[in-house]
């Protein structure tokens, strides 16, 4: 088994159930994310299901997902 890092190559991750939202759209445009056993969050890219995949502790996750409620980075999108 390889270490686990960001950037590691998503098929080099033990097997986990990778989960995109239900707002992505059908042309592949998607942020997947998985639990990896120890319980930090892997990210990565549906368009390249291969490609690097950047892992986040628990804390780190719920950070963004609280700031992305609270509007915090709606300045992106405009």
């Amino acid at each position: 088994m390889h270490s686990i890092y960001n950037g590691v190559p998503a098929d080099r991750l033990p097997k986990v159930t990778w989960t995109k939202s239900s707002w992505s759209n059908p042309n592949g445009n998607c942020v997947e994310v998985a639990t990896l056993p120890c319980g930090d969050i892997a990210v990565r890219n549906s368009r390249d299901p291969q490609g690097p995949a950047l892992v986040y502790t628990p804390a780190e996750i719920e950070a963004f997902v609280m700031g992305a409620k609270t509007g915090e980075f709606d300045a992106l999108l405009t």
